[in-house]
């Protein structure tokens, strides 16, 4: 009996001494970014401002091309972790000729982007992206760097380098990664994402800019105070370059439905599911524009792989406007989430000239 209490506690305090060097080297290596990081190379020269006044735009959670139709996910109450590199090839061969057949859209918002990343079979999907909108800037900004993410323990999800993306053919003078702040604490933070967005700004031939902002925000954080902080954030920022006199777009996977959000008519046939939180009508001056399509809806649960009518769906993707851009259309690309477990949102604008 000694004998074998001895060699217990020698294995209980190996896995001891193991978990604490791992959180000791996950804490070590942990992704730390400032505040703002410069996505450009180097600051252009000579960029002609853009004569048009009216723009289209797209923004796309692809789910790392690992949450298609056929998936369930561990983290929204299914089974599974990741398909099978089959099944991203397919996924991504889908979104990669998406954007190819889309080419005439002036701005796209992309979220969910795995660069090098287990769950994707270290595709690198920011390459494959890139190169199916050729001519185009393409920049990216991680906001999920993880050396091994340990959930869940019978099939951990392991390395993730992920993020944004935001790409045009349009000349920018300006492009940055703008951190959000911090929404838990030690050691949680060290395999959450560290949440941003990516600011552009176009100058315009009337000595204007327009300025657009990529964003995805928090979810599984049902602490308004939390959610307010974040969102504070890029609204401040909004904010302060409409009070210049510039054009603001900020668009993408927000987390949350908009103000008094109701879906139309049958909503595409789906089922309509609310978000735990939704954005509250006073976030924005009531001159601000909330630019979504419900008429379908933009995301769906992955409790079970999807079927029209049975999943929970809603509609937390979309765009504000500031009062000086005028909204011509906003529609929902309804996919079926064939290919990502959110359907791409489509935009039109023209610019007021006032």
């Amino acid at each position: 009996m000694k004998k074998f209490l001895k060699v217990l506690g020698w294995i209980i305090l190996s896995a001891i001494l193991l978990f604490a060097g791992f959180l000791i080297y996950i804490t070590a290596t942990d992704y730390r970014p400032p505040k703002v990081v410069n996505l450009m190379n180097e600051k252009p020269t000579n960029v002609t401002p853009i004569q048009q006044d009216t723009f289209s735009f797209i923004t796309w959670n692809i789910g790392y091309a690992g949450l298609g139709a056929e998936m369930d996910f561990f983290y929204d109450g299914g089974k599974k972790v990741r398909p099978s590199e089959k099944m991203v090839e397919k996924y991504l061969h889908g979104i990669e000729h998406f954007v190819t057949t889309h080419d005439t859209v002036n701005f796209w918002f992309i979220q969910e982007v795995d660069e090098h990343s287990h769950r994707s079979y270290n595709i690198n999907e920011v390459k494959a992206i890139s190169e199916a909108q050729k001519g185009s800037h393409a920049l990216f900004a991680y906001n999920y760097k993880c050396p091994f993410v340990p959930v869940p323990l019978y099939e951990p999800m392991g390395h993730v380098e992920a993020g944004q993306m935001t790409f045009t053919k349009l000349p920018f003078t300006e492009a940055e990664r703008i951190a959000y702040p911090l929404i838990a604490s030690w050691p949680d933070k060290l395999f959450l994402l560290d949440r941003c967005f990516i600011l552009t700004r176009f100058p315009l031939a009337n000595g204007k800019d327009l300025v657009l902002m990529n964003t995805h925000n928090s979810a599984y954080v049902y602490d308004s105070l939390l959610r307010v902080k974040e969102l504070n954030i890029i609204k401040n920022k909004m904010l302060e370059e409409y009070a210049k006199g510039n054009y603001v777009v900020a668009g993408g996977d927000w987390n949350a439905n908009p103000p008094d959000f109701k879906p139309e008519g049958n909503y595409a046939g789906d089922k309509y599911e609310p978000t735990k939180v939704q954005m509250s009508d006073k976030t924005f001056p009531a001159d601000w524009h909330w630019a979504y399509d419900a008429s379908a809806p933009s995301n769906r649960d992955n409790v079970k792989s999807f079927v029209r009518g049975e999943n929970a769906t809603t509609t937390i993707d979309y765009f504000i406007l500031s009062p000086n851009v005028k909204l011509l259309n906003v529609k929902t690309i309804d996919l079926n989430f064939e290919n990502s477990d959110h359907n791409p949102v489509y935009l039109r604008i023209a610019l007021e000239q006032k």
